[in-house]
Parts: structure tokens; sequence; C-alpha cells
């Protein structure tokens, strides 16, 4: 009788342990999940886990993604509990998964989110008539289904590639500073439509860059991020701004990215952080850099 009873005890010393453990993970993890498309895939996907934990910072990233899709069709989703995504997920040991089929309240449910990220398709980035009816709504549902818990970020995305064909384009006259302003104008304003907790700049932090030796080069096809340094800044970008520190480039960049590339992407990212609606200078010079022992 008393084995069993000690072995009752330890199991229940165990289950509590192990509470306080899942306690103390959930306090020190930021929990971060993007309603989006391919502008947050290129954003989130890549490089930010590395950063956070070349940074000592735990995390979990969420990603529910359906290409071009635009805030109504988000709204729209949610309206009919439709599980139209694909859900990719970062845990908090660096384990990717994607879970095809899944609706924007099975995600929601899926964690206890600190920040959920929303965006306009990129055509629309810059026409904020359309964000007008569907954000308040889209916020309305997260509350709902979160209990009020959640904070919310916008993911201010960049102006396509000046040699850009991508037919939205014409929206902005195939003008990457026309496209650039337009954006820098409705995302500055998305706070009248819901209560923001944060702005993460990185459209400003790709027009940065593109005053360096980088150029405008920082497309695949015009409008998608380049794999590499592309995606870096925007990661970059998005670690200062949920971290409030810069980028932590020397501990880690990816294969693919030089260091003076990498300084290039944390310095843009500072910037925009710094002033997100207006573009900095970045000064790298790719030869300096380079020679630096």
């Amino acid at each position: 009788m008393q084995t069993l009873k000690r072995s009752i005890l330890l199991c229940v010393l165990f289950i509590v342990g192990m509470a306080h453990i899942r306690a103390a993970e959930r306090s020190d993890t930021l929990r971060v999940l993007a309603i989006g498309n391919s502008f947050s895939q290129d954003a989130v996907e890549q490089y930010l886990y590395e950063l956070a934990e070349a940074a000592g910072k735990p995390m979990i990233i969420g990603n529910l993604y359906i290409g071009g899709a635009p805030l109504a069709k988000h709204l729209a989703n949610v309206q009919s509990d439709s599980a139209a995504y694909s859900y990719r997920k970062i845990t908090a040991d660096g384990v990717k998964t994607t879970t095809e089929h899944t609706s924007i309240r099975m995600a929601l449910r899926d964690e206890p989110w600190d920040y959920v990220s929303l965006q306009q398709a990129s055509p629309l980035s810059g026409q904020f008539d359309t964000y007008r009816q569907p954000l308040p709504a889209l916020h309305h549902y997260i509350d709902s289904v979160t209990g009020g818990s959640v904070r919310y970020s916008w993911h201010q995305t960049w102006a396509y590639a000046a040699n850009s064909t991508h037919q939205g384009f014409a929206n902005y006259d195939n003008d990457q500073q026309t496209m650039y302003r337009a954006i820098m104008e409705a995302s500055g304003q998305v706070k009248t439509l819901i209560p923001l907790d944060l702005l993460i700049p990185a459209g400003t932090a790709i027009q940065n860059a593109r005053t360096s030796f980088l150029g405008d080069h920082l497309t695949r096809d015009g409008y998608h991020l380049d794999l590499h340094i592309g995606r870096f800044i925007a990661a970059c970008t998005w670690f200062e701004s949920l971290f409030g520190e810069p980028a932590p480039v020397g501990d880690y960049r990816p294969d693919g990215v030089s260091e003076a590339e990498a300084e290039v992407a944390r310095e843009a990212a500072h910037a925009a952080v710094m002033s997100p609606f207006s573009v900095t200078a970045v000064a790298a010079d790719a030869a300096a850099l380079e020679a630096t022992p």
C-alpha cells in the first residue's frame, strides 16, 4: 500500500512539474501567427526563427498561406469557416510542419498566440479603401475566437521592383516610388481601423536596402523577395520589430548572404523600425565591409 501511495505521489509530482515547465515555456516563448499569402511566406518562413535562436529567444511561428489572398478573401474564409489554408508552422525546437486544409479558427486555437499579423495582398497594399470593410471584421472575428488575448501587428509589404511585370503594378502607374508612397499612406492608417500594437515595416526596409550597393535586385521575379538577401532583410525587420533590438547578423546569416549584405539587412531593418514611413539611405559599403578582418 505504501509503495502504491508513493507511486501515486511521484506521478502527481511529475504532472505538476510538467505543468510548471509548460507554463514557463509559455511565458518564455514568443508566438506569432501570420494570416497572409506568399509575402508572409517570404517574411517569416525563412530566417526569422534562426535569428531568434541565435539571440537566445524562443519562438513559435505560424503562417496561414493562400497565394495572393487579400483581406477580403480572409474575411470570406472566416465567415464560411473554410479550411482553405496551408498552415506552415515552426515549433519552438525548430521543427517545420505543414498542415493542409486548415481554417483560421483552427490555427488561432492551435497556440496561445502573442501576436496575430495581418496584411493586404500586394496589388492592393497601397489602396486603403480595400482595407476599410474587411480589416475591422477580421479583427472582431479573431478577438471572438481568442477572447481578446492577442495583440495585433501589421505587415507593411514592399513595392515591386522598378522593372516588375506584375499586372497589379498598373494600380501604381508601373512606378515603384508611386507604389511605395501609396503603401506608406495606407499602412499608416491601419491604426484608425483596428487597435494596432505593432507595425512591421518590411516595405520600408526593402526600400532602404535599395539605396545600398544592392540596388533594385532584391526580388526574384519583380515582386517576391530574393530567396537569400531579400528574405533576410524581411526577417531582420520582423526580428527587430518583435524583440526591440537589431538582428544578430554577426551570429547568424544564411548561406548565400555575405557579411556585407547581412550588414545592409541589419541597417535597413533598423532604420525602418526607427522611421517606418520614410526611406533612409544605407551607407554600408561592400568593398570596405568585405575588407574588414
